[in-house]
């Protein structure tokens, strides 16, 4: 299975013969190109043509962030599965509003029944989640009365608004305290821990698209408009509670990252290089966890789960098989 590069110091990356050599002033350090899936570059990272000519040879993106971890773009290699009759579905089902409020609405309820996963998970470990969790579960009964894509946008930011707010009572953590969902940017610690790690998992579904014949730029759920990509903010959806909100759990309760992995930039908490450095681990670690998939009989990353996701869609897309999205079983 292939890794990801991810890169927080200052020096140059560059194209070795046929390997990447990434060179700082502490030496160099060689990166064998095939196990190389996609590169994240948070650090101050020197490039050239002949690298990105390699790059785009051996069909590696390269996502770039900011100082204060936002998303800055993606350098996407010539699409090499080209499929003109999957990019036209995909293009139907979108314009036809039946078939995209079809699509729009699984979205929805699998992120909902993977939110509710993971009350249920800590409603049974004694954490005050109860009520709130209830109230996402008729949210998620109403979805099938739903006929607008506004209407099931409102509606799951209504269920992430009741999700939200279970978080204090899942932590118990007093220097983590949610208060409301701030983005950009983002008001306090925790909002900053969601940005990043939505962010991230943004990204890696852009990359495993990639792998597929599906078009990034044409979404179902969120708008296919003058935003660059949309398709992966309506996959990642389904995996935000499952992987981000579990991996912000985790972090927090283990306290593996504390306060002091923070700063105050004006109005923005944002994440320090150490904090985004022992994140980025436990975000790749739970990449590569494998779990049993019982459609398959056979056991997958979680890396490779997403993807699957997209496969699900091509087939519904392709009139194979009406798409279902993952929920988590544990």
């Amino acid at each position: 299975m292939k890794k990801s590069l991810y890169i927080f110091s200052q020096g140059k990356l560059a194209r070795k013969d046929n390997t990447l050599c990434f060179e700082t002033e502490q030496g160099k350090k060689h990166i064998p190109v095939e196990d190389t899936s996609d590169i994240f570059v948070f650090g101050e990272a020197d490039i050239n043509k002949k690298l990105l000519e390699f790059l785009s040879q051996k069909e590696i993106l390269m996502h770039y962030f900011n100082y204060h971890g936002y998303y800055m773009g993606t350098f996407y290699p010539r699409e090499h599965l080209n499929s003109g009759h999957i990019i036209l579905q995909q293009a139907s089902n979108y314009i036809d509003h039946d078939k995209r409020i079809v699509i729009a609405r699984k979205f929805v309820q699998g992120a909902l029944q993977n939110i509710l996963q993971v009350l249920n998970y800590y409603n049974n470990r004694g954490k005050d989640v109860k009520e709130k969790q209830e109230k996402v579960r008729k949210l998620l009964e109403n979805t099938d009365s739903y006929q607008e894509i506004s209407q099931l946008m409102a509606l799951e930011g209504n269920a992430r608004e009741q999700y939200y707010g279970c978080f204090d009572s899942i932590l118990e953590n007093s220097s983590f305290t949610f208060g409301a969902r701030s983005k950009r940017p983002p008001h306090n610690e925790l909002n900053s821990l969601i940005s990043f790690g939505n962010t991230m998992l943004y990204t890696v579904v852009l990359s495993e698209i990639y792998k597929t014949h599906l078009d990034p730029r044409i979404g179902f759920l969120h708008a296919t408009n003058f935003r660059r990509f949309s398709l992966n903010l309506d996959i990642a959806e389904i995996f935000k509670p499952i992987i981000i909100d579990r991996i912000i759990f985790k972090l927090l309760a283990k306290k593996m990252i504390t306060k002091k992995d923070f700063d105050k930039k004006l109005e923005a908490i944002v994440i320090k290089d150490k904090g985004k450095k022992i994140f980025v681990e436990e975000f790749d670690q739970r990449l590569e966890t494998t779990i049993k998939v019982r459609e398959l009989n056979k056991k997958v990353s979680y890396r490779y789960l997403i993807r699957l996701e997209l496969y699900k869609l091509e087939k519904h897309l392709m009139g194979e098989k009406e798409y279902q999205p993952y929920v988590s079983r544990w």
